[in-house]
């Protein structure tokens, strides 16, 4: 929290000394207010793949935490009926987890390059967005490439023999094969078909934006957060 509080400081900071000038501060240039931007997102960037790249990043976090797709809810319902049924199911929920911590640090260089590219004009539109300005910003300019570069990582960390010499994948498949067998011959089943390493991936940079998106929300709505006279004075004045 208070590197993000800190983030924000330098964004009040720029964006203040180049609009607001004072006797003491004529102000900054536009390039200033660029570049202390270009700082603070990549400081928070840096923050939120950090935790995220962690075991149990994802895992270990309700709200980020990856499930199985909703397609395979009857397979879930039914299997936990039996015996070690559970268990196997969480078995595999830990794994698609695992593999999303093992891609996350591929999201650092492409919000690198994102940030590059911030204009003086994006800088003011998100500091005077709304409370998640800066991370649809990210997310607009990033999200395809993220998948990209997401979507090979975790198609390899799906394969690695992670529980009991078992992958994701291969676990992923044993049950789907099974149930997938049944709607051969039962007109009423529907099979299931979800690529599960493209569901992770969506999954995980849902879970990394709503990280982002988080300390955004904080500094922009709780006065409390703002620890700094200048967080006071620019967030102070978006107030209603």
């Amino acid at each position: 929290m208070k590197r993000f509080v800190h983030i924000w400081g330098l964004i009040g900071l720029c964006v203040v000394s180049s609009c607001i000038p004072t006797s003491e501060n004529p102000g900054l240039s536009n390039e200033q207010v660029v570049a202390g931007l270009k700082e603070a997102l990549q400081v928070g960037t840096d923050t939120a793949v950090s935790i995220l790249s962690l075991t149990d990043g994802y895992y270990g976090d309700e709200l980020v935490k990856i499930l199985l797709p909703d397609e395979a809810n009857v397979i879930i319902d039914n299997i936990q009926l039996i015996p070690g049924g559970e268990q196997l199911v969480e078995d595999l929920v830990l794994r698609i987890n695992r593999s999303a911590e093992d891609a996350a640090q591929q999201a650092t260089p492409i919000f690198v390059d994102a940030i590059t590219n911030i204009t003086f004009s994006d800088a003011m539109n998100i500091l005077k967005g709304h409370d998640t300005a800066a991370t649809d910003y990210l997310k607009d300019k990033t999200f395809d490439d993220l998948t990209s570069a997401f979507l090979p990582d975790v198609t390899n960390s799906l394969e690695k023999p992670i529980i009991a010499g078992q992958s994701a994948q291969s676990t992923w498949q044993e049950l789907t094969n099974t149930y997938n067998a049944l709607a051969i011959i039962l007109p009423s089943i529907e099979p299931i078909e979800t690529d599960l390493a493209l569901h992770v991936t969506e999954k995980a940079l849902d879970g990394l934006f709503l990280k982002v998106s988080e300390e955004e929300k904080s500094i922009r709505e709780d006065p409390v957060a703002r620890v700094t006279s200048i967080l006071e004075q620019v967030f102070g004045s978006l107030d209603g």
